[in-house]
Formats: C-alpha cells, sequence, structure tokens
C-alpha cells in the first residue's frame, strides 16, 4: 500500500448536518438534564401554599430553596419524571418509580441546621397517604376513625422519603436539644424562646362595646375575609384575635379595648391529637414536655416512659423491626433494652403558632427528611389583592430570617 491511497483512506468524511428537529430535542434534553441537577444539587424553588409560617412567610411567597446549605441529598428515588414532585400536574398518576430505591446519603454542606433556622423537609408522616384526602393525615383520620374504615374508604399509597409532600417551618430545636412549652411559651434546653414579632399568635380581645369598627383592624393588616379570617366571635363583646405581638400592642393601645390576653389551652388539658398520643400525657399545643430531641449515637432506654416518644423513630424512621415482647422489647428479633440512634432528628414548628400542623402533632423529623434551606423571597403574589396590588412589591428579595 502507497503512502499516497493510505493518506486518502484516512481522510474523514463530513459530518452529517444535524436537522432542526434533533437540535431542538438535544437542546431540550440539555436543558432539562441542566435544571435537574441545579435543582436536586443547589438550589429550587418553592412556594408557600398555607398561612402556618404568618405573618414570617405569606401564601402565594415564592422562595429559593438552597440545597448547598446542609448539603445536597442524593436522591434517593432515582427514576423520576423531571419537575414533577410526586404527582403527574394532568394525569394525576405517580410521577416517580420506585422499584428502584437508594439509601439515605448527603454530601458536605457548609453548615448544619441551627436553631431558628427556616427549614424545607419531606413531612414525616407522609409515608402513608389517602389518596382522596391527601390534604389530611392518615394516621389522625385512623386514630379518630380505625384503621379498617379509613383503608375501605380510600385507596391508600406508601411514598419514599424524598417523594413525601414538602413542608415549611422553623427548627425550634436540633439534635440533642430538650424543648417543652409552657403557656404558649417554648424553652429550649431550659431557656425561654419568644416567639418571633413575624409569628402570629392568638390573643383573646374583650371590647368594652358591642358597637366596634372592626374595618380599623384591617388598616392594621388583620384579615377579615370569610376564607382566612384573623378575627372570629367567642362571645358577647369577646373577639379571638390572631396577630402578631406588634399587631396586638395597637389593638391594646385603642380607647374601646378593655382587655388582651394570649388565648391558651389550660394546662393539664390534654389534647388527643398532639404528639406522642400518650393518654399518660396531659399534653396539648401549648404546654407540653420537656422532650429530648434524638441525636446520632444516642442511647435511649426502652421504656414505657420513653416508648411513646421514641417507637415510630426505631421503627419507622430508622427501619427496625420492633415488637413488644411481655414486659420488654425485641428489636430485629433480638431482645433489647436499650436503643442508640442512627441519625439525628429535628422539632419543627410555625411561626403562625395556633395555626400550623407541625412537631407538635406528629413529632420529630429525621435528618434524610430535610431538603434545605430557605433563602428568600424571589416574588411575592396575593390572589386576594386589587389588580394593581397582586404582587406584594416590599417582599421581593426579602431574605428569610
Amino acid at each position: 500500500m502507497s503512502w499516497k491511497f493510505w493518506q486518502k483512506d484516512k481522510v474523514a468524511k463530513p459530518k452529517k448536518k444535524k436537522t432542526k428537529s434533533r437540535e431542538w430535542v438535544d437542546a431540550v434534553l440539555f436543558a432539562v438534564i441542566a435544571a435537574t441537577i441545579i435543582r436536586v444539587f443547589f438550589i429550587e424553588a418553592y412556594t408557600i401554599p398555607t398561612g402556618s409560617m404568618e405573618r414570617s412567610l405569606l401564601i402565594g411567597d415564592f422562595l429559593f430553596v438552597s440545597k448547598v446549605n446542609y448539603g445536597p441529598r442524593i436522591p434517593m428515588t432515582p427514576v423520576a419524571f423531571p419537575f414533577a414532585h410526586h404527582t403527574m400536574p394532568l394525569t394525576g398518576t405517580k410521577a416517580y418509580w420506585d422499584g428502584v430505591q437508594l439509601k439515605y446519603h448527603r454530601l458536605p454542606g457548609l453548615q448544619g441546621i441551627k436553631n431558628n433556622d427556616v427549614v424545607v423537609f419531606n413531612y414525616p408522616q407522609g409515608d402513608t397517604v389517602a389518596l382522596e384526602a391527601q390534604d389530611n393525615d392518615y394516621y389522625r383520620m385512623v386514630r379518630n376513625s380505625s384503621w379498617q374504615q379509613v383503608n375501605s374508604q380510600y385507596t391508600i399509597i406508601t411514598r419514599p422519603v424524598d417523594k413525601r409532600e414538602n413542608y415549611i417551618k422553623r427548627c425550634i430545636g436540633i439534635a440533642g436539644d430538650v424543648i417543652s412549652m409552657k403557656d404558649g411559651l417554648v424553652s429550649v434546653n431550659g431557656k425561654p424562646e419568644k416567639l418571633k414579632n413575624t409569628g402570629n399568635f392568638r390573643y383573646l380581645v374583650t371590647f368594652k362595646t358591642s358597637d366596634v369598627n372592626f374595618g380599623i383592624f384591617s388598616e392594621m393588616g388583620f384579615s377579615l375575609r370569610d376564607a382566612d379570617p384573623d378575627i372570629s366571635q367567642e362571645g358577647e363583646r369577646i373577639y379571638i384575635f390572631n396577630g402578631s405581638e406588634l399587631m396586638m400592642d395597637k389593638v391594646k393601645s385603642l380607647d374601646f379595648v378593655e382587655s388582651v390576653k394570649p388565648y391558651l389551652k389550660p394546662a393539664g388539658e390534654r389534647e388527643a391529637d398532639v404528639f406522642p398520643f400518650d393518654p399518660n400525657r396531659n399534653w396539648n399545643v401549648d404546654n407540653f414536655g420537656p422532650i429530648k430531641i434524638p441525636k446520632k449515637g444516642w442511647t435511649v432506654q426502652l421504656d414505657t416512659t420513653n416508648m411513646p416518644l421514641y417507637e415510630r423513630c426505631i421503627r419507622i424512621y430508622e427501619g427496625n423491626k420492633l415488637v413488644k415482647s411481655g414486659d420488654g422489647w425485641l428489636i430485629n428479633g433480638a431482645p433489647a433494652t436499650n436503643y442508640t440512634f442512627k441519625m439525628d432528628y429535628y422539632w419543627m414548628m410555625g411561626d403562625n403558632r395556633h395555626n400550623s400542623l407541625d412537631s407538635r402533632y406528629w413529632g420529630f423529623v429525621p435528618e434524610d427528611h430535610i431538603v434545605g434551606k430557605a433563602l428568600f423571597i424571589w416574588m411575592s403574589y396575593d390572589t386576594n389583592g386589587s389588580f394593581l396590588s397582586k404582587i406584594r412589591w416590599s417582599r421581593i428579595l426579602k431574605g428569610i430570617h
């Protein structure tokens, strides 16, 4: 073979030019992959659907949530439809395939969760869902009815950790903290932690007269809308107000107001739906504890006092087979008198203290449920506002503290 012939044979053939449709497919595919990487490992947008964090966060606030601060969580359900969480938008079918499940792993982050951080996490009790009543907690439905009735009336499904509903709350206690609440005031490790000025609390307001112009309260920022009123009547000249401390200071200053005091559940008055649903504990949303939040490496005694608090952590969140055996317990078939936790846990509460489904109702949040840290509001939209005031301009690019 001559050199000339070999050189000619090595000349590359010209590449076939991509069609327009192929270019579009490649561009869309690249955009989807890039956006997915950003959402999973760096930052993601969320919206506030409920008033549980008012007035710190409002319904219609759009947030950016950092995955970098606490460390990005590797997807535990890797086969999923892009940009859908657990349900497809039009068909209502599952947006993921749970045939492949990976163990929990988190990349290194910039910081650990700190007290009073505003955190996005997967709802711990969202592992089981009644499809026709997804806004209701399945376990509460069972407690208030029966397992047989709920399971016969609804379609029941289970969801993996990273496909459970997203919640946003303030982290009141981190792993190892001891928390309690007395007359509506939270204490962390024995130190009282006052509610933030941007949070809401419930107050009992008594007027001197029954002839009150409630329009003045609307000007103060109280909602008078039928859908979500901040004021409701309790008795003659007596009303329940839901507002911040600063707002209530203005109410106190009005000359037709006789008294303003916190509206609380009395200590010792048990609420059946308050964690840990133990008839031997007379706890309610304003008075509970003390409770120690589990910390990785902490060993707890398995007795009648501790088990109502930590049984779900041991059985469900850490995946052990836990069985009552006589006066003791079996863990994975072996007798056990104590248990050492494998994960850190957190205690989350809403700033709208009397209108928040939070840890007081379902207990601890495991570290594998943590999604990220709320950073700032990039848009805020008020559906009840007038044409020119639907966008809350003062909240755009507002940081979250």
